[in-house]
């Protein structure tokens, strides 16, 4: 008898393509206008969506942007929507990596579900991005929590932007919200651009490389790692400015007291 292998079946190769995008996607139509609504978009803002998939968030931006720009990396899904919205001037479609786009030069907005997979990728482009309002990024809570220092850590990429970019931990939404269902639940980190920057231009490379200098992770804290560039008399001198105990490891300083060693030691 005669063996033939069969061709993968349609399901089959969605599941597939599922796991290798790392897509969940939202199926909560409340939680999906929380998140917009959370956004502060409105009908005047060029907003960006990064994997759109199903078109839950698209469907509640459109009550809220003005124009929205949506990049879904799956050929099946990006059809999909492009179809569903070919009458509608509102909204273009893109087949492909968002990580890849070139950011616009006119202000704009990102409002995404991020595939877990890419979450680090998606934040640093959007740090990047000169003209970036905002962007609500619905991310797996302890991503979310760290990086808003929720758990009383902060971490480098946190500190590294804080002067231009506050972080902040937004509305938490439980894993039965998507389909198919995480094993974690998920939350909002807002990123928003600071209208007035708490450091001004020419000070932020130099405080960039004491940032690099701290997180160097010489000596077990951030006191010692600062003493390998700076007098010890003024590392002494600038933590007691900023109310901060000589052996406290890095990740416990908060971007505010970092700011404060900054200006006292460059001063």
């Amino acid at each position: 008898m005669s063996r033939h292998r069969s061709l993968p079946r349609a399901r089959d190769t969605r599941v597939g393509t599922r796991k290798r995008l790392s897509q969940n996607f939202l199926v909560d139509a409340g939680a999906a206008r929380l998140i917009v609504r959370s956004s502060g978009v409105t009908d005047t803002d060029l907003v960006l969506e990064i994997g759109p998939g199903d078109g839950m968030l698209t469907r509640q931006l459109l009550n809220a942007a003005g124009r929205i720009r949506a990049y879904e990396k799956d050929a099946y899904y990006a059809e999909r929507l492009r179809r569903r919205y070919a009458a509608d001037d509102r909204i273009r479609l893109f087949h492909t990596d968002f990580r890849a786009v070139h950011a616009p030069d006119e202000p704009f907005a990102v409002v995404a579900n991020v595939p877990f997979a890419a979450t680090t990728d998606v934040v640093r482009w959007c740090l990047a991005a000169r003209r970036l309002t905002s962007a609500t990024l619905l991310t797996q809570c302890e991503f979310a929590r760290k990086h808003s220092g929720d758990y009383g850590r902060w971490t480098k990429l946190t500190v590294t932007h804080w002067p231009t970019v506050a972080m902040e931990l937004g509305a938490r939404i439980e894993r039965h919200s998507f389909h198919p269902v995480p094993s974690v639940d998920t939350a909002v980190l807002h990123l928003r651009r600071r209208p007035r920057p708490l450091l001004p231009s020419s000070a932020r490379a130099e405080y960039r490389r004491m940032v690099e200098l701290g997180f160097s992770g010489v000596g077990g804290s951030l006191a010692t790692s600062l003493r390998t560039q700076f007098p010890a008399r003024a590392v002494r001198a600038a933590c007691a400015a900023a109310a901060l105990p000589q052996d406290t490891p890095v990740g416990l300083v908060d971007p505010d007291r970092w700011l404060i060693l900054f200006r006292t030691l460059t001063r």
